[in-house]
C-alpha cells in the first residue's frame, strides 16, 4: 500500500472513530435521569440508611415498602410508565423517616432538604397519616384541617419546582378485621387525602384501599406472619425476646405494598393515555 493511500485509509479510520464518540457522546446528553422522592412516614421508610445504626444486627426484618422500591422503577417496569415517566431512569430517594407526621416532617427541616433539591421533571410521592392521627402522641398529631394543610403547602411547593407530586392514602394496619375482611383504621385520614388531591388535581393512589383488598385476599393469618412484623422469639438477632407489630413490614410485606405503590402509577398512566386519545 502506497503512503498516500495508507495515510488516506489511517483519516477514514479515525474520522468514523471520531463520529462514533461523538454520536455515543449526543446520545448520552439524551439521556434522562429524575428523581423520584418519597415522603412519609415508618412504612415508607428505608431503615437500611438510618445513621449511626446497624440494619442487619440492630432492625432487620423490618423494612419500609421505600427501601424495596427501585426495582419497580427500571427495565421494563420503567417503560411501562411512559409518558407520565418521562425518564431513562429513575433514583428513587427515599427520606420517609419513622414518628413522622405531615408537621414534624416539615419542622424538623426534612422537607426543607427535599424542596432544595428538587428538580424540573421529578416526582414525590406523598404519603402520611400514621402519625398524624395519633391522638395519643401529641408531639406527633396533626387534626385533619391541618393535615390537609400541611399537604396543600407540600403540593404547591413541589409545583414551583415544576416536579409532580402524588398523593397516597396511608398504607392498612393489620387491623381491624370484620367477618374475614381488613378494615380502614385511620378515620377520615384517607378521605382527607383524597379531597385535598380534587381540590389541588394532584394525582392520587389510594394505597389505603389497595392494601386492605390486596392483605384481604391473602388472609389475615398469612400477612399476620409474613407481610408484618410479629416474629417470634430466638429467630432474628434485633427481637430476641420476638416481636408482635401490626404495623410495621416484614420484607415480603414491604415488596407487596411497593408492588401495590407501582401498579397505582401503572393506573395513572393508563388514565392519562386514555385522556389523551
Amino acid at each position: 500500500m502506497g503512503k498516500a493511500k495508507y495515510i488516506a485509509v489511517l483519516f477514514g479510520v479515525l474520522l468514523l472513530s471520531a463520529c462514533a464518540k461523538q454520536a455515543g457522546e449526543q446520545e448520552n446528553n439524551n439521556t434522562k435521569t429524575i428523581t423520584m422522592w418519597l415522603i412519609g412516614d415508618s412504612t415508607m421508610a428505608d431503615y437500611s440508611k438510618y445513621e449511626n445504626s446497624d440494619y442487619k444486627k440492630e432492625r432487620y426484618p423490618i423494612t419500609g415498602w421505600g427501601q424495596v422500591f427501585q426495582p419497580f422503577l427500571s427495565g421494563e417496569n420503567l417503560q411501562q410508565l411512559s409518558p407520565l415517566l418521562q425518564a431513562d431512569s429513575v433514583i428513587v430517594d427515599d427520606r420517609a423517616r419513622g414518628g413522622c407526621s405531615t408537621r414534624t416532617f416539615f419542622q424538623e427541616g426534612r422537607w426543607r432538604q427535599v424542596y432544595d433539591a428538587l428538580q424540573p421533571g421529578d416526582f414525590v410521592l406523598m404519603q402520611f397519616g400514621h402519625n398524624d392521627a395519633a391522638t395519643q402522641k401529641p408531639e406527633r398529631y396533626v387534626n385533619e384541617e391541618g393535615y390537609k394543610e400541611f399537604l396543600r403547602l407540600f403540593i404547591l411547593q413541589t409545583k414551583q419546582k415544576q416536579a409532580t407530586p402524588v398523593l397516597l392514602t396511608p398504607v392498612a394496619r393489620n387491623y381491624p378485621w370484620e367477618n374475614d375482611s381488613l378494615r380502614n383504621v385511620h378515620g377520615n385520614y384517607p378521605q382527607c387525602v383524597k379531597e385535598v388531591a380534587e381540590e389541588t388535581q394532584t394525582l392520587l393512589i389510594d394505597l389505603n384501599k389497595k392494601s386492605m383488598e390486596h392483605f384481604t385476599a391473602k388472609g389475615r393469618a398469612y400477612i399476620t406472619n409474613n407481610y408484618f412484623m410479629n416474629l417470634p422469639a430466638g429467630k432474628f438477632e434485633a427481637y430476641p425476646d420476638g416481636q408482635n407489630d401490626n404495623t410495621h413490614f416484614q420484607p415480603e410485606g414491604a415488596k407487596a405494598v411497593a408492588q401495590l405503590v407501582y401498579k397505582g402509577l401503572w393506573e395513572l398512566n393508563t388514565q392519562n393515555l386514555s385522556n389523551e386519545e
